[in-house]
């Protein structure tokens, strides 16, 4: 309740005669002038901003501001100049073979950088932000490829995929030789044995001995008879240790039986010329190019 208004004695305030528990009063202290006067400001801003600039929503469309200006309009104008910067050397590299690129340092600088950043957009969900690989998704940084890793290979396999709809994709088919009892689990066990035995990791001596031969039938045509591959065929190397599909003794036995036949999707229908070589050079530049 409102009771007689005093000076309080602690503070020097006035009180606004206001009681609360009987002993809690209300200081009359009003707000410092420079307080009011930041607000005033903020308000005579804030009606200066709607009146330049573009401020209020409307039902189709929106008030534009007497100074017309847009965010948008400003990006856009900074990426038609960006292109523009660019545009001599992506004319340069697009008539370019793909070894003049690497042999003009300013050529190769900007490739490596669009390389980079179109490999973050496009490549990266599968091979990983460092071209590390995965499980099932190839390592691009040591020198172990199936398909070839000098630029021309490379740029056709990024441009045509691999196991694509492309017509001119690259294309390899391992049997199936357990889902389609082309071997007997215990022959599937000693190839096992074998396969790993190429790379010094068998656990099984004599079962490796007797999978030397029923690779030797069954295997020796794609992969060679000493198991180092062939590009031409896309059939990896076993001898290295690097493995695709993992290399303990239960993955490599899961390959035997049900093949393995990974997809990559062809790029020359999302990306242009330019981007794919871009993209070729900085594959290639990761550590194990051809």
């Amino acid at each position: 309740m409102a009771e007689k208004k005093r000076i309080d004695e602690v503070t020097g305030f006035e009180t606004t005669g206001h009681v609360w528990d009987d002993d809690l009063e209300e200081l009359n202290k009003p707000l410092p002038k420079w307080w009011l006067y930041v607000l005033y400001a903020s308000i005579i801003w804030a009606i200066g901003y709607w009146i330049l600039y573009p401020a209020w929503p409307l039902a189709t469309d929106y008030t534009r501001g007497y100074l017309g200006y847009s965010q948008r309009a400003v990006v856009m104008e900074q990426v038609a100049a960006g292109k523009a910067a660019q545009a001599q050397f992506r004319d340069s590299i697009g008539k370019a073979e793909l070894t003049e690129i690497q042999s003009k340092p300013d050529l190769l600088n900007f490739a490596l950088a669009g390389g980079k950043a179109a490999f973050g957009d496009n490549c990266a969900p599968c091979h990983g932000r460092g071209a590390e690989g995965s499980i099932g998704y190839p390592n691009l940084n040591d020198d172990d490829w199936i398909w070839g890793g000098d630029l021309a290979a490379i740029q056709h396999t990024i441009r045509h995929g691999i196991r694509s709809a492309d017509a001119d994709t690259r294309v390899s088919d391992m049997p199936k030789f357990g889902t389609d009892k082309l071997l007997e689990p215990a022959q599937i066990n000693d190839v096992a044995e074998h396969v790993l035995s190429l790379s010094g990791n068998a656990t099984d001596q004599e079962a490796a001995t007797r999978g030397a031969a029923v690779f030797a039938e069954n295997c020796a045509a794609c992969h060679g008879e000493d198991g180092k591959g062939n590009m031409e065929l896309g059939a990896p190397n076993l001898t290295d240790g690097i493995w695709l599909y993992g290399g303990d003794k239960r993955d490599v036995v899961t390959s035997i039986e049900t093949g393995r036949g990974g997809v990559m999707p062809p790029w020359h229908n999302r990306l242009d010329d330019v981007t794919i070589k871009q993209l070729a050079v900085y594959v290639h530049a990761l550590g194990g190019g051809k």
